[in-house]
């Protein structure tokens, strides 16, 4: 773009109100705003994919968590990927590829040292929004360090046909778990996951989940990566071996009830076990992303890691795809084409 090819204006989903219970298309605006001239050291990037993800809900109410919560009347954020179209900074070029956080956007302005450059070549550019970004290190790090997954493991993964749980699964494989187990919310989505070399899973509407996992690992399980919470939660407990770890990653059964849930009931387990409970968040974890994009693009290339992708396409339609992942409707990775 030449200079007077470059937008003057953008488009951007802003909160409009605070969800009680699940949210609905009218917590969110689609507004036009004027784009700020680029600072020293800053590029103006033309967003291609923005990332919606289960995190997102908590940061819609106003609570004090371990990241800051939207604003009413602000625009909201999350991992992007797109093109340098203007840039002041001497480390980011113009055509560049870069990943960066201010998603939710058709157009970002952001400091250059905040937009990390990458080459999507033959991969595509929304992979490092998923298998080779936040997604996979989640999935990664969740299992080997919080998890302390060890060779041989009976591994159990909640949510396995989303995008982090589906990577976990395959992970553990790939790393030599002797078994590994997925709960999803689907007949077609526990085919997926099968075909993706999980040994064995259930529909979690087909009974208690406690009697379903009691089935798939009858010799109990060592390690419970943790998407759901409530009576998975439990149930792990109930299943897992002496010694065994949980990776408290996500809880998505319970981040649009309004009431406190019930489960899990039977912590006391715990002791007697001496199980393992690990709260995890992926950011201090930032600094295996080499170590981790080494073996997951070697992964990727053997076919031993496959990833999925739901892509719903432009901004506006990104607060129903939000909305839509909420409800269990991809399969794998949810990004918004912009």
């Amino acid at each position: 773009m030449t200079n007077s090819d470059l937008p003057t204006k953008n488009r951007e989903i802003h909160l409009a109100s605070r969800p009680e219970g699940w949210p609905t298309p009218e917590n969110f605006d689609l507004v036009e705003v004027d784009l700020p001239e680029l600072g020293d050291g800053q590029v103006l990037v033309k967003n291609h994919y923005m990332s919606v993800d289960p995190y997102m809900r908590g940061r819609m109410n106003d609570v004090k968590s371990y990241v800051p919560p939207f604003q009413i009347g602000e625009a909201l954020d999350g991992g992007a990927i797109g093109e340098v179209v203007a840039s002041t900074s001497a480390d980011v070029p113009v055509g560049a590829t870069v990943l960066h956080g201010l998603g939710w956007r058709e157009y970002a302005v952001l400091d250059a040292a905040e937009a990390r450059v990458v080459d999507a070549g033959e991969i595509g550019e929304s992979t490092y929004l998923g298998a080779l970004g936040m997604t996979g290190l989640t999935a990664y790090a969740g299992l080997v360090y919080a998890g302390g997954f060890e060779e041989g493991d009976v591994v159990f993964v909640s949510g396995a046909a989303g995008a982090v749980g589906s990577m976990v699964g395959q992970i553990a494989k790939a790393m030599g778990a002797s078994r590994v187990i997925g709960s999803a919310g689907s007949a077609e989505k526990i085919a997926r996951i099968e075909e993706l070399g999980f040994d064995a899973g259930f529909d979690y509407h087909d009974g208690p989940v406690v009697d379903r996992l009691r089935e798939a690992a009858p010799d109990g399980i060592d390690v419970y990566f943790d998407n759901v919470g409530g009576d998975h939660l439990e149930a792990a407990i109930d299943v897992l071996n002496p010694e065994g770890r949980v990776t408290l990653c996500g809880a998505i059964a319970q981040y649009n009830e309004t009431e406190p849930p019930c489960a899990p009931r039977n912590l006391a387990l715990a002791i007697g076990k001496r199980l393992r409970l690990q709260g995890f968040l992926v950011g201090p974890y930032f600094d295996k992303m080499g170590e981790y994009a080494e073996k997951m693009s070697a992964w990727l290339a053997d076919g031993s890691v496959q990833f999925d992708e739901t892509v719903r396409e432009g901004l506006e339609n990104a607060p129903q795809a939000f909305i839509d992942l909420l409800r269990g409707a991809n399969t794998g990775k949810m990004v918004v084409k912009l």
